[in-house]
């Protein structure tokens, strides 16, 4: 705590108070530094670790080093599952969808399509393993997770990390607290804690008459706490732990 008030108040610090700082009845004392890296202390006494420039920078080296591994290597099966999509129902082979990235700045993020055309948009949910929006080429690669591949792009291109909160469409970011938001302070990944806990979230959402409120009551808050878990102790270790964890909850 003592720590936090002196990198706000010290004029040679390079953290400045963030504007709730300047409400007297604000719960929390917030710190942004000018560039990305911040601490917040939170009203759950949370106090969030710097994220140095030396994990920001190993991280970024790893996201690119396996995502130009994986394409190279995987070139000619990701073209087989582009003319298997092609060839088993209309439209394009690669889905594209507006999603919130890092600092709540939407993006354009890419999957295999899995989905007959114009289904997407009706429900962002998927609703059991046999929705029926789904294709049959469809069901294999979500049921391995081969249609987030086209993901890699996003990593080469900044937008994403090979580990980080999955990101979400703005109509549930919408409904996001304040608190909640500070998750939109870290790249949103590919793979994380919430999509090893959630791998069978679709069967699960299957289960309830109003999915969409379960989801929004139920599954969303603890994905972002289970983001929470990963920004509080971001190291290269829990990045290879996460991938690792992803595979070995993905071939289970």
């Amino acid at each position: 705590m003592k720590r936090l008030y002196a990198l706000v108040l010290n004029p040679s610090s390079p953290y400045r108070p963030h504007k709730e700082v300047q409400n007297s009845g604000s719960p929390g004392i917030y710190a942004r530094r000018k560039a990305s890296d911040f601490y917040i202390y939170s009203p759950e006494r949370r106090l969030y670790k710097e994220q140095t420039e030396t994990v920001f920078s190993a991280t970024r080296f790893f996201d690119i080093a396996i995502s130009v591994v994986c394409l190279v290597a995987l070139l000619p099966f990701l073209l087989a599952i582009a003319l298997l999509i092609k060839a088993t129902s209309k439209g394009p082979v690669v889905f594209a969808q507006q999603r919130v990235g890092k600092n709540n700045k939407d993006f354009r993020f890419y999957k295999f399509r899995t989905m007959y055309v114009n289904n997407a948009e009706k429900n962002f949910l998927t609703i059991g393993e046999r929705d029926k929006r789904i294709t049959p080429v469809g069901v294999f690669l979500r049921r391995f997770k081969l249609d987030e591949l086209p993901q890699l792009y996003n990593v080469l291109n900044n937008e994403m990390s090979i580990v980080g909160p999955r990101p979400e469409v703005r109509k549930y970011v919408s409904l996001y607290t304040d608190a909640q938001k500070e998750m939109l302070n870290l790249k949103p990944g590919i793979t994380d804690y919430a999509s090893i806990a959630f791998v069978n979230e679709s069967a699960l959402l299957a289960k309830h008459r109003d999915a969409e409120a379960y989801y929004i009551k139920e599954i969303m808050p603890l994905k972002i706490e289970l983001n929470r878990k990963y920004a509080e102790d971001k190291s290269l270790k829990n990045y290879f732990t996460i991938i690792l964890k992803t595979f070995f909850s993905i071939a289970s």
